[in-house]
């Protein structure tokens, strides 16, 4: 009896979530309440520590909460990344009641635990929020971190070479996607309604000229973007905040906005091998509490549909003759090669975000011949799992392994740009070697 009442006191600590602002305290509190009541579809840890030493809290829902399982796709939410910006930290919070309360009872988020890992971080910037003791809807100090830095300024930069100094917050983001085989996330921010996607910064090489930085997978940006913004209560409508700016169905290119050096959904997508977008969900940055419940009641259906959006494409695994997994195998589909290609993890897993349609699949494994595979991708996003397409390559013993394999944190796309310089001269050479020609025939 006295577990029970144990049992059920634990679920109602975790089921006491008012539309309020939760503080450092009462959040920590809230998501330690939620992993008591329900621990063995939760798990609760810190990626690291903010300036001032508070900590990164991560909740992990899911089937298998606590480690990675191969076929099983990781994603994530990432908000209050500037400390003003709050409606983002709520709502996540609303989330995680919902997932917890409705697994085993909702049939489609039941469905969607069992086959998604999903990990979910309230707050990137603890002392950013704390800091911001007046709220306020347009720009506060509370918008940096301890040390005055911009997080979403602090990442390696693909384009340039970013010379701010990488903070704790960021470093502890940075470290946890190298851990994690995240395939899919979005990134909660406030002060306008749009959903916005890569790439943020840009140059020649991705059409920065004509004012849009278009990434290889430019289509899938757009569908994951649409997703949101189309199953939003009003983001789709496009109307923006103010009559100057508007959005065309609640979308943007980030760079087409506005530029921005050292994002966070760019280095995901260039280093963590995770499609990011960028979610801006309200005109005010720190609106007041009375708001918060219709903020989740715009959000809600969006949140879950998004998160649906990791089972797009082809996934799989890469193999020995033996059966043993190859990591750091490249995979990719012809014709949209990454500036840093993508590669197998440890258990030789890769995924790779496509929409429907007819792809070639690229597997290659350093020092031995590609193996090519045509694939017919459905939609099977209702089925919570993309198409299956394993790889198997025979010559390869499983004495051979490839070397772990880093992409440089240098300007990609800058040294990319120099070498397509380099190579204009000699195509104007030879235009007009023909040109000549076809003037002295």
């Amino acid at each position: 009896d006295a577990v029970g009442i144990l049992i059920l006191c634990l679920v109602s600590v975790a089921a006491a979530l008012d539309f309020k602002y939760h503080h450092a305290e009462e959040l920590e509190q809230y998501l330690k309440g939620v992993h008591a009541a329900y621990p063995s579809l939760t798990h609760l840890h810190s990626i690291g520590r903010s300036v001032e030493g508070r900590d990164l809290w991560v909740l992990v829902l899911g089937r298998f909460p606590t480690h990675h399982k191969i076929g099983i796709p990781e994603f994530k939410y990432v908000a209050n990344m500037h400390g003003d910006e709050t409606v983002g930290r709520e709502i996540l919070l609303h989330l995680i009641d919902f997932l917890v309360t409705s697994y085993g009872r909702d049939p489609v988020i039941t469905r969607l635990l069992n086959n998604t890992r999903v990990h979910i971080m309230p707050t990137m910037n603890p002392d950013g929020f704390e800091a911001t003791k007046v709220p306020d809807c347009y720009y506060t100090r509370g918008r940096y971190n301890r040390n005055g830095e911009d997080l979403n300024r602090n990442f390696p930069d693909a384009f340039e070479n970013n010379s701010a100094r990488i903070q704790p917050e960021t470093r502890a983001v940075m470290d946890w996607i190298k851990n994690e085989t995240f395939v899919l996330s979005a990134n909660l921010h406030g002060g306008a309604l749009v959903a916005s996607y890569t790439f943020d910064n840009g140059n020649p090489v991705t059409g920065s000229l004509k004012g849009y930085s278009r990434s290889p997978d430019d289509d899938v940006f757009i569908h994951l973007a649409k997703t949101y913004s189309s199953n939003h209560a009003s983001m789709y409508k496009g109307t923006g905040c103010d009559n100057r700016q508007t959005f065309p169905e609640g979308i943007t290119n980030g760079y087409s906005w506005y530029q921005l050096e050292g994002g966070m959904q760019d280095y995901n997508y260039v280093w963590g091998q995770c499609f990011e977008i960028t979610l801006e969900l309200s005109c005010c940055k720190y609106p007041p509490a009375d708001q918060l419940e219709k903020f989740w009641r715009d959000n809600k259906v969006a949140l879950i549909e998004y998160i649906k959006q990791v089972h797009l494409g082809v996934k799989g695994q890469v193999t020995d003759k033996n059966g043993n997994p190859i990591p750091n195998a490249i995979v990719e589909a012809k014709g949209r090669p990454h500036v840093c290609p993508y590669r197998t993890n440890e258990q030789g897993e890769y995924f790779l975000l496509l929409l429907p349609g007819t792809y070639v699949i690229n597997a290659t494994v350093p020092g031995f011949k590609s193996m090519l595979k045509t694939v017919e991708i459905p939609d099977n996003t209702g089925n919570f799992s993309a198409l299956k397409q394993d790889f198997s390559f025979p010559e390869v013993s499983d004495q051979i392994r490839s070397r772990a394999a880093s992409c440089p944190k240098t300007p990609l796309y800058e040294e990319l740009a120099r070498a397509s310089a380099a190579v204009k001269p000699t195509v104007h050479t030879l235009v007009l070697l023909t040109v000549m020609l076809v003037i002295f025939k």
